[in-house]
C-alpha cells in the first residue's frame, strides 16, 4: 500500500466513524474505497468490520450521558445483536454475493419513511391511548435481531433501520436511540468480524487505519450528533439514507 493510499484509508475511516455515529451507512464510504485500491470484496468486508467497530465505541463514549439509564435495554440488544451478527456472517458465508442485493435498498427506504413519520405515528398512538413497552417488547427484539443478521452480512445503513424501529416501538427521544444504535453497530460488527478472522483473510493495516480513522471520526460524530435538534438529526439520516440507496443502486 502506497503512502496516498495509507492516507485516503485513513480519512475513509474518518469520515466513516462520524457518519456512523451521527446516523450509520459509513461503510459506504469505506467499502468502495478498499474496493477501489484492489482488495477482493471479502477481504475488504472483513477488515472493513473489523475497522470501524472501535469508531462505533468512540461514538458510544461521546454518547454516554444519553446511555444513563439504557443499561439493561444495552444488555438484551446486545445480547440479540451477538446471535444476529453471528448469523449475518455465516450467511455470507454460504449465501451468493448479491443474494442481498434486491433487498437492501428497500429495507433502507422503509426505514427512513418510517424515521420520517415517527412523529406522527407515535402522536396518533398516543391518541388511541396505545402504550408503547418501555423497551419495544418481542417486536422490537425481532426487529434488532434482523438487522444484526444484516448487519453482519454487510452493514451498510443498519443503523438507519434500528433508528426507525426504536422510533416507533420505543417512547423515547431520538438522541437517546441514537446513542443505543452506537452501542448495537460495534457489538454487531465486533462479533461479525470475529468470526470472519477464522474463515477469511484480514488485512490488520487496513483494520488498524480504519480503527485510528473511525475513533477520530467517531469523537467528532458525537459533539456534532449531540448538539443536533431531534428535526435535523432526523433530516441528517434521511438525507444520508438517500445518498445510501444511490450508491447501492449504481454500485
Amino acid at each position: 500500500m502506497t503512502g496516498l493510499e495509507i492516507g485516503i484509508v485513513v480519512v475513509a475511516g474518518f469520515l466513516a466513524g462520524g457518519i456512523n455515529t451521527v446516523v450509520g451507512s459509513g461503510t459506504l464510504i469505506t467499502f468502495p474505497v478498499l474496493l477501489a485500491i484492489g482488495y477482493p470484496p471479502v477481504v475488504a468486508n472483513v477488515s472493513n468490520s473489523l475497522g470501524l467497530v472501535l469508531g462505533s465505541v468512540s461514538g458510544a463514549i461521546g454518547y454516554r450521558r444519553e446511555l444513563k439509564g439504557q443499561g439493561g435495554r444495552l444488555v438484551r440488544f446486545g445480547a440479540v445483536a451477538v446471535l444476529g451478527g453471528v448469523t449475518g456472517a455465516l450467511l455470507l458465508l454460504v449465501l451468493p454475493a448479491d443474494a442481498f442485493e434486491a433487498v437492501v435498498p428497500v429495507l433502507i427506504v422503509v426505514a427512513l419513511v418510517l424515521v420520517i413519520l415517527q412523529p406522527r405515528i407515535s402522536r396518533r398512538l398516543a391518541e388511541r391511548g396505545a402504550d408503547r413497552h418501555p423497551h419495544g417488547g418481542v417486536p422490537l427484539l425481532v426487529g434488532v435481531f434482523g438487522t444484526a443478521v444484516y448487519g453482519g452480512y454487510f452493514g451498510a445503513a443498519q443503523g438507519v433501520i434500528l433508528v426507525a424501529l426504536m422510533g416507533i416501538l420505543m417512547d423515547e427521544p431520538l438522541q437517546r436511540l441514537n446513542a443505543v444504535k452506537n452501542v448495537f453497530v460495534a457489538i454487531a460488527n465486533l462479533v461479525s468480524g470475529v468470526v470472519f478472522v477464522f474463515v477469511a483473510d484480514v488485512d490488520w493495516l487496513v483494520v488498524g487505519l480504519l480503527a485510528g480513522g473511525s475513533v477520530l471520526g467517531g469523537v467528532v460524530g458525537a459533539r456534532i450528533g449531540r448538539r443536533l435538534r431531534p428535526i435535523w438529526l432526523r433530516a441528517t439520516i434521511v438525507v444520508v439514507g438517500c445518498v445510501a440507496i444511490v450508491q447501492l443502486l449504481v454500485t
